[in-house]
């Protein structure tokens, strides 16, 4: 593998612990936002049987959580509607669903009342926010970790463990992006007061961690970007522009640490069939990794598994292009998701997917919109993290 690459992977990695004995007493979890996501962690929770009890969840909106629950026959299960209370609790473990804005608020609340948190994406909607809720995490010696399922896939090991075992030498260019031909959806997705971004934080955030967390995650360093709202503020192509308020489409080059370009593209509607495939290059090969098959509208999102794998390089000095046969792909990603936050509180572990990572990643879509508002290049302050 390369210098680069090893130093950039260096820095990024996080601290190793070792893990504890598992405890044997069930998982005291919690669900904060009890909105459409919140039914896939509520499915996982289940799923793991006697390990965990679902001992409450709250909702902003009255009655919400309470229905909630009932509709999935947990009359038992106390429901609030505010998330102080539900924190009373004496929970391990909360599951974050709510609105994108209110993340780091809910983040940091939980995990001051010595709670663990897995928080869904993105992590939240500026770098500022997320580096609190990072040192609150690192303050209080609380697990964050932040709900990138397609890491939980076995093609996205897959394209991991190509690019980790330095077969591409050093990789120098990437390009991602994907996207959606007709795939705006509806709701808090599109108001900038409650998503903060759109296809950026929707599925975008789902590109840059497919391709970061291959590499190592080096830390990025500049971002030069362009959004727009063509499509969802049209009503020709959405019932309801006149609440649209964030981006469907944003197209980026990001300077990372290690003297690497990331070309990132994402799109929640365009008149083409996807943005690209996500590319690799490297001085001794290059991989090509094809957008999923989903169907014309919904195409080509990194939110799931991938398609087809190529791999290009010189062998015996000739130009060879050789396709690499896929995994079975799962079907379990988010409950794996779930379960590998249960079994890092049970066992004192490490955050599953490491929080500087996601830190990382919270830094580009911030330096995205920062870029595209500013029209210029943006360099990107970690604050010394």
């Amino acid at each position: 593998m390369a210098k680069a690459k090893k130093e950039a992977t260096k820095k990024a990695a996080p601290k190793k612990t070792a893990p504890r004995k598992a405890k044997s007493k069930k998982l005291r979890i919690g669900i904060i936002g009890t909105g459409g996501i919140a039914n896939a962690h509520l499915d996982s929770y289940i799923k793991m049987g006697d390990a965990v009890e679902i001992v409450g969840g709250s909702d902003i909106v009255p009655g919400k959580a309470r229905a909630f629950f009932d509709k999935a026959g947990l009359t038992k299960v106390k429901a609030f509607d505010n998330n102080e209370d539900l924190l009373k609790l004496g929970l391990d473990g909360v599951s974050i669903c709510t609105y994108n804005t209110t993340h780091a608020e809910c983040t940091i609340k939980a995990i001051e009342a010595g709670v663990h948190v897995l928080c869904e994406k993105p992590m939240s909607v500026t770098l500022a926010d997320a580096i609190a809720m990072y040192k609150c995490a690192k303050k209080h010696k609380k697990i964050l970790t932040i709900g990138f399922q397609p890491r939980y896939d076995p093609n996205m090991d897959l394209v991991r463990e190509i690019v980790g075992s330095g077969v591409l030498g050093e990789v120098y260019y990437i390009q991602t992006g994907g996207g959606r031909r007709r795939g705006i959806p509806g709701g808090t997705f599109i108001k900038k007061e409650l998503a903060g971004f759109g296809a950026l934080g929707d599925i975008g955030c789902y590109s840059l961690d497919m391709v970061l967390s291959a590499i190592g995650y080096p830390k990025p360093l500049t971002v030069s970007a362009y959004a727009s709202d063509k499509f969802g503020k049209n009503p020709k192509y959405f019932n309801d522009a006149k609440n649209f308020s964030v981006d469907d489409f944003s197209v980026a080059l990001i300077r990372l640490e290690g003297n690497i370009a990331l070309d990132f593209r994402m799109s929640w509607a365009m008149h083409m069939d996807t943005m690209g495939d996500t590319l690799f290059l490297g001085t001794d090969a290059g991989l090509k990794v094809k957008s999923p098959s989903l169907g014309m509208s919904w195409g080509g999102a990194w939110d799931g598994t991938i398609g087809p794998i190529f791999m290009y390089q010189d062998i015996a000095g000739q130009l060879s292009e050789t396709s690499i046969p896929l995994r079975q792909p799962s079907d379990q990603r988010f409950y794996s998701k779930v379960k590998a936050f249960c079994e890092a509180i049970a066992s004192d572990g490490p955050a599953p997917i490491p929080t500087i990572e996601s830190i990382y990643n919270q830094a580009i879509c911030d330096g995205i919109y920062r870029s595209a508002e500013a029209g210029k290049e943006v360099e990107i302050d970690l604050h010394g993290i």
